[in-house]
């Protein structure tokens, strides 16, 4: 009884002189900081709504016409050629003012009128200038005459020192394409593919397709993109992720590694207090909007900032027919016992069970706390990360990653932090939320201030004093049923199959990388596109996913660049039927060009499989059937790859070289097929996460990282003739960093 009275804000006892009232401070004190704390975060809220709301004005700027109109009008001018005087005779409180007061209030009217007009009309102006891409398709380093003026007009209007969410209003709205443009698109990405006789099919089809339903679906399409702000994300979201019915883990969730060679700490509670700390400094500026609007590294064009707003407090809920997101409010972070391993079901049972076991008493108050939580956290009792002695150690440490031991990672969490015991960490990541570059700043930023800003002592313990005020943690009960704790055996039986399943490999390639790439003159993300083309086609050719960004557009997520074009197909069949050296090179250099030709066409909103996609949506609400769009879906991803962005402002990697991660990783799309995940690290190194199924025959995930080595060296011995030798791939040893 003592702690629950401590619990209250007050006591009162009845006794024969009346009523004995008695406060206690402390919690009256906390009660009082609350409010403090929430009206901050209210006021803070209001001030960056009416900075955004007026943006790429300031609110300063309302003032400053206010001035101009009437210092105009003191000079016995009419601004508003006879606007003022119209308002003035319409006031409602005109009687009771005087002349001079009613020329003031309708000429501070007319002033704000004027303003908001200008707003209006800069947003519209920034807008426009958004939707100009043709700078993306000029040849590095010559930027036309056109281009400058626009750079210089886009730096005009786009205002000073914007917030996160500034620029949303300006971004232009996702273009739906012409469906001609679509087809024939497609079609010329799947010709290396197939057969005359496939082909001709195929272009059959296609030809149906676009003179007859193709035209009626377009314009529901169209009508839909008028309405919505995007219309290809709500779709995307739902029907890609929401409704899938098959266990997240694996499928779905993706994975962020530590340093490979520094582990600033090896005190695992030492490391998670830091980086936690980093982690809630990040919040703070993403409340307050303080973070810098996202932007394409080295240029002013902004990128769309909106799935930030779901990056913390929020945890995907099954349903029978389909997920939710639900964005949480309450701020706490917790851990858990075995009760997680329904978050690894497939979703219909976990939508069931969440219904029947935790949806009342203490069960619901407990799973409250972990899904209204910022995020999950799982203290690993194992060791994990790169030893120079073990070279599968990477391989080991990202499954740990992905999966875990199945139980130990809260996968419908926005993301969950893992702490292994030596002091390594990792993230594990729900992907319906958002898409990896938003969860990539998030990691990257917590590492840079977890080493490099707050750092740690001698002794490898935080810096500061203990604070012995803060709240303890607090276990939370369960209540599971012997039927509950059935079904949680037997979906932990079905998970550990599903993660034994996965052939993960991961490598860093020291031989070079993107600084000699770049003195071929090839962009780095071709070449190691038309690398795993090569790697791959020592099977055959395939259909091949790259993930590229539509975040020019508001509320833009991804698109797929189709990496197996009829340029690369030539390439390596010239290269592996040993065709002279110059003829090779001139035909890598165009697949090359063809390869980032696609991915900008991505990029401005012209691919071909979102467009496909929603057409697809659209004709099942229809009710009609398409043979053309039937054959599209069905087409399978055996390749699916993924670059990983690397936020290199964050770390300096000339005096650092040590600070380098091997990015993340996701797992196998196909069950037949590779996901391959890539990160460019610095000047000099490659990464590579490999995933696979160990069921499938065909598939090896070292056999095929051995491919892209080969692959790798080919084609810098192609285009650098006189490269004879390499050096040797070296993993060094983990090294304690006193910073």
């Amino acid at each position: 009884m003592a702690e629950a009275h401590q619990a209250v804000a007050f006591q009162f006892t009845v006794t024969r002189e009346g009523i004995d009232l008695q406060l206690s401070h402390q919690a009256l004190t906390e009660i009082y900081l609350s409010g403090v704390r929430s009206w901050k975060k209210r006021i803070i809220g209001l001030k960056n709504s009416v900075i955004t709301g007026v943006y790429p004005a300031s609110p300063s700027s309302w003032l400053f016409v206010v001035i101009a109109i009437l210092a105009t009008m003191y000079t016995r001018s009419d601004p508003s050629m006879g606007l003022i005087a119209k308002i003035q005779e319409h006031l409602p409180v005109s009687q009771s003012m005087s002349t001079q007061c009613q020329t003031l209030v309708s000429a501070v009217l007319f002033s704000t009128m004027l303003w908001l007009l200008l707003i209006f009309t800069m947003r519209m102006c920034l807008k426009k200038l958004l939707s100009y891409h043709r700078w993306m398709f000029e040849k590095h380093g010559k930027m036309s005459n056109t281009t400058k003026v626009w750079v210089a007009l886009v730096r005009i209007f786009s205002g000073r020192k914007p917030l996160l969410y500034s620029y949303q209003g300006s971004l232009p709205n996702l273009p739906v394409p012409a469906i001609k443009d679509t087809v024939k698109r497609h079609l010329e990405s799947v010709r290396p593919l197939m057969d005359d006789r496939q082909y001709e099919h195929m272009t059959k089809l296609a030809a149906e397709f676009e003179s007859s339903l193709g035209n009626r679906l377009q314009w529901y399409l169209k009508l839909k993109a008028l309405w919505s702000t995007n219309y290809v994300s709500d779709w995307w979201e739902e029907y890609v992720y929401l409704r899938g019915r098959g266990p997240i883990m694996v499928n779905s969730n993706y994975f962020g590694m530590d340093f490979m060679y520094v582990t600033p700490t090896p005190i695992q509670a030492a490391r998670a207090g830091n980086s936690l700390h980093a982690f809630f400094l990040y919040r703070r500026k993403l409340n307050k909007e303080e973070l810098k609007p996202n932007r394409i590294p080295g240029t002013v064009i902004p990128l769309c900032s909106a799935q930030c707003e779901r990056l913390f407090n929020t945890t995907r809920i099954p349903g029978e027919e389909t997920g939710k997101e639900t964005d949480m409010q309450t701020h706490i972070d917790t851990r858990c016992g075995n009760v997680n391993i329904h978050t690894i079901l497939r979703r219909i049972p976990w939508a069931k069970a969440r219904v029947k076991y935790f949806s009342s008493g203490v069960n619901k108050r407990s799973l409250d706390c972990i899904e209204k939580a910022s995020f999950f956290v799982s203290l690993d009792d194992d060791e994990d990360g790169v030893t120079a002695d073990d070279p599968a150690s990477l391989d080991s440490y990202a499954k740990s990653l992905l999966h875990g031991k199945c139980y130990d990672r809260w996968f419908d969490k926005s993301f969950t932090i893992i702490y292994f015991k030596n002091g390594k960490m990792g993230i594990n990541a729900e992907h319906s939320w958002a898409d990896a570059p938003v969860v990539s700043h998030l990691w990257q930023h917590a590492l840079s201030t977890d080493c490099f800003q707050l750092g740690y002592n001698a002794e490898g313990h935080c810096k500061g004093e203990v604070d012995s005020s803060l709240p303890r943690p607090q276990k939370l009960n369960w209540e599971i049923p012997p039927e509950c704790e059935e079904q949680i055996s037997q979906s932990l039986a079905v998970a550990q199959a599903l993660a034994g399943d996965v052939d993960l490999h991961v490598f860093s390639f020291q031989d070079f990388g993107k600084g000699k790439v770049k003195k071929c003159r090839v962009s780095p993300d071709a070449f190691i596109q038309m690398a795993l083309q090569l790697a791959y086609y020592r099977r055959r050719f395939c259909l091949t996913y790259e993930a590229s960004m539509t975040r020019l557009f508001r509320e833009g997520r991804t698109e797929t660049v189709r990496s197996c074009s009829n340029e690369s197909s030539a390439f390596i069949r010239a290269l592996e039927g040993g065709e002279a050296a110059h003829v090779c090179r001139r035909l890598f250099h165009e697949a090359a060009e063809k390869h980032q030709h696609l991915y900008r066409l991505a990029m401005t909103g012209a691919g071909i499989d979102r467009h496909l996609f929603c057409l697809y949506v659209m004709s099942r609400y229809l009710g009609v059937e398409s043979p053309f769009l039937k054959e599209v879906q069905s087409e399978p991803w055996r390749l699916s790859t993924s670059q990983s962005p690397m936020h290199v402002e964050m770390f300096d990697l000339v005096n650092h070289p040590e600070y380098v991660s091997c990015g993340g990783g996701f797992g196998p799309v196909a069950d037949d097929g590779y996901g391959v995940s890539y990160s460019v690290l610095g000047e000099n190194i490659l990464s590579f996460n490999i995933a696979c199924k160990l069921s499938c025959t065909d598939t090896s995930a070292h056999a095929f990282g051995a491919q892209i080595r080969k692959a790798l060296r080919d084609l810098l011995q192609l285009l650098i003739p006189n490269q004879t030798e390499f050096k040797t791939e070296e993993k060094r040893p983990e090294a304690k960093k006193d910073l």
